[in-house]
């Protein structure tokens, strides 16, 4: 079932289980085998059967997951990788060069800041930071270098939410790329390429995969040559989703919707409480209508997703000890499985982003909020708050 026939008759929700799933040809297996193999026989010099010949330039476990990708964001095509960062590398290498220059956020994955400020810039590449929930800021921060505007939405950890549409439109006035990270959002809550984005990232490692069991990365365009170039660096460097990972993200795939409508439902009752607590100076979430981007939220998103930061008021020291306190919340990094997370961002994820412009408050506590009751979790905060 190829990803441009299945985006054109159904629903998300059917897409996300069907597209790429094609039924096994030998057996009739309903879910995709895992092609657990590094090389393909060939029927003569150039022979190849569906174009199989070695499993770092494709794999047929991993082509189900790459179509599946496509279709759920409306791209052409879907590439995936061993991990979100190993996509990012991918995708800044094929489309930078010495001597270019980036715009991103003042607020992004500390990750992202470390792969643009240690590895990317070593390379001769710039970047200057901009709060990419301003479009005049953005604007003022092009230069004739500039090729890609780089945005998170919502960004990690502050969420902060962009006004896709309004960027793509500097972007192509200017003539460069607009990249979103999609990962909090995921496909089935926003879709940048239909707000005029030219690539979407994700880590497929969080709300895709679903279940904090598998690592992996993936970049969808609906630029058929982009895609091309793309396809081209991704085989050429190599770090390509293996199958079983593949597999494992594929299988998440199917429960997403699901899983993201009770994710958003849990994390807008978890705001609200917080916000009404005396030892929380502030909630940032961008379902609460206080929230600054709530209205741009509101028109791009179909609900505002399971990651809520908050500020407390007594300090740093105060905020590591609501992380340590949880019983149901889990202390662990990464975010966007079915069990709740905690972490502390300034010593934790964002730890890289220290003395930078993107250095996150010291008494900020993140919550990927899971899937669990919504009771037990208010429960949980409302003890490990005090």
């Amino acid at each position: 079932m190829s990803h441009q026939h299945t985006s054109e008759q159904h629903h998300f929700e059917t897409l996300a289980i069907h597209a790429g799933n094609t039924a096994d040809p030998l057996t009739g297996a309903v879910v995709p085998p895992i092609y657990q193999v590094s090389t393909y026989k060939q029927d003569g010099v150039g022979g190849l059967r569906g174009g199989y010949e070695y499993s770092r330039s494709a794999n047929p476990t991993r082509t189900a997951l790459e179509e599946n990708l496509a279709a759920l964001e409306g791209g052409r095509r879907g590439l995936a990788f061993a991990s979100g960062l190993a996509a990012e590398d991918c995708l800044l290498r094929t489309l930078l060069a010495p001597g270019d220059h980036v715009v991103i956020p003042n607020d992004a994955y500390g990750g992202t800041f470390r792969l643009f400020a240690k590895v990317i810039s070593r390379w001769g590449v710039d970047f200057s930071v901009a709060d990419t929930s301003d479009p005049s800021a953005v604007r003022a921060a092009l230069t004739p270098r500039t090729k890609i505007i780089w945005v998170e939405t919502p960004s990690n950890p502050l969420l902060g939410i962009t006004d896709i549409a309004a960027l793509s439109g500097i972007a192509r006035s200017a003539g460069v790329r607009l990249v979103v990270d999609n990962t909090f959002a995921s496909p089935y809550l926003q879709q940048p390429l239909a707000l005029g984005a030219d690539v979407v990232v994700h880590s497929t490692t969080k709300y895709m995969g679903g279940h904090s069991d598998v690592v992996g990365g993936a970049l969808i365009t609906g630029d058929a040559e982009l895609a091309e170039e793309l396809a081209y660096h991704q085989n050429a460097m190599g770090a390509v989703a293996g199958p079983f990972d593949a597999w494992l993200v594929l299988r998440g795939i199917k429960t997403l919707a699901v899983r993201m409508d009770r994710h958003s439902e849990n994390a807008t009752r978890l705001a609200e409480m917080l916000t009404r607590h005396p030892r929380v100076a502030q909630v940032l979430y961008p379902g609460l209508p206080e929230h600054p981007g709530h209205e741009v939220a509101a028109k791009q998103m179909k609900a505002f997703g399971g990651m809520i930061s908050f500020r407390v008021a007594d300090g740093e020291e105060a905020a590591v000890a609501v992380c340590d306190r949880t019983k149901l919340f889990t202390l662990g990094e990464s975010l966007g499985g079915v069990e709740s997370l905690i972490e502390h961002p300034g010593r934790m994820t964002h730890a890289s982003a220290a003395g930078s412009p993107l250095e996150v408050p010291a008494d900020l506590v993140r919550l990927s909020v899971g899937i669990e009751s919504g009771d037990d979790l208010m429960a949980d905060l409302k003890q490990a708050l005090g």
